[in-house]
């Protein structure tokens, strides 16, 4: 375990010395930036550092509304509702259909923020569709199917293959995207239209806006109904919503998030078009994480300081998770030395 004093940017100091960073979820590497900070900081002074009362308050704060409403343009939903962080919006959803009393299911490898009441993933997918389509004939109620969009194994996204052997015309899907939401694919859109094309019987997508939007906050999409179902309920009036501050600069920051996607497309692509050893890698289109399981890997970038993400993920019983993260803050150099040292190491 290594601890740092500063945000871990491009470069974290370990130990004394200096080494670059290839992990975390700072996608476009804006936590720093300063242009991003002056955006930031113009909105803090207008809004305040925080926002206590309730969304449901008689008082209320213009900004939610213009994001929310250019939020679900940019993803093609027909509404949003923002939240104080990408888990609050899981758990938001989570609660809501089990108070309604519907059967949640849950895909392989789905984050914990959409789990409650000890709740488990599935295995695989052969064992999640037989027992949702036992379900249908027995109780004859719509399931909803919780998932990563993105889960980076490449089990769902770009393909859902998966999801697709599902009958889901029958159920509701429910989508955590907070790994694609403001990334290059999709020109910041994430996955909510390629899961539309799917045609679930529902579709509502959860997602945090803290890995692609750089500010603390969540977001739930779906349709309006739904949504102002969700938003007249006690879990979320009860809750504190994100600064207004975050929440506005998610509109004030646009260009600046467009050339950073464009920033992080071209790292990606230098980095596919310089490494040899591709089939180490789960590799998906347009997204900067590769996930792999040769842990040799990880313990020679380090002898050669650079550190990458590589822990116990969820839970200390997990299984080690090991990815190599690229962002917009990465210069050439870096990149080039990292696939050089990828490419000279001897795979069995």
């Amino acid at each position: 375990m290594t601890y740092v004093t500063t945000f871990p940017g491009r470069k974290i100091n370990v130990d004394g010395s200096k080494k670059l960073y290839f992990g975390g979820t700072a996608y476009l590497g804006l936590q720093k930036h300063k242009k991003f900070l002056k955006t930031y900081l113009k909105n803090i002074k207008k809004y305040g550092t925080n926002y206590g009362a309730s969304r449901k308050s008689n008082i209320k704060v213009d900004i939610y509304k213009k994001t929310e409403n250019y939020l679900a343009k940019l993803v093609q939903s027909e509404a949003c509702v923002t939240v104080s962080s990408g888990y609050l919006a899981g758990q938001l959803v989570c609660n809501y259909f089990t108070s309604k009393g519907y059967t949640l299911f849950y895909a392989p490898n789905s984050h914990s923020a959409l789990h409650q009441n000890n709740s488990s993933n599935y295995a695989n997918y052969s064992d999640l569709v037989t027992d949702v389509e036992n379900h249908i004939k027995k109780a004859k109620t719509t399931p909803v199917v919780f998932l990563d969009s993105l889960d980076f194994y490449g089990l769902n996204y770009p393909d859902f293959n998966g999801l697709q052997q599902l009958p889901l015309n029958k159920l509701i899907v429910v989508a955590d995207d907070s790994h694609t939401l403001g990334l290059p694919l999709n020109n910041g859109a994430g996955c909510y239209t390629l899961l539309q094309k799917l045609n679930p019987k529902e579709l509502i997508v959860c997602s945090s806006l803290s890995k692609g939007f750089a500010i603390q906050a969540g977001a739930i999409f779906g349709k309006k109904i739904r949504i102002e179902e969700i938003k007249d309920t006690a879990f979320f009036g009860g809750a504190s919503p994100a600064t207004p501050a975050n929440i506005a600069t998610i509109i004030t920051a646009e260009s600046l998030y467009k050339k950073r996607q464009q920033k992080l497309q071209q790292n990606i692509q230098s980095f596919l078009d310089g490494l040899n050893n591709t089939e180490q890698f789960t590799i998906m289109p347009n997204h900067s994480a590769f996930t792999y399981s040769d842990q040799k890997i990880t313990a020679y970038l380090e002898k050669h300081n650079i550190i990458v993400t590589s822990f116990n993920y969820p839970d200390k019983e997990s299984p080690t998770m090991s990815r190599i993260v690229l962002s917009a803050h990465h210069k050439k150099k870096d990149i080039h030395k990292l696939v050089t040292l990828i490419n000279t190491l001897q795979f069995a």
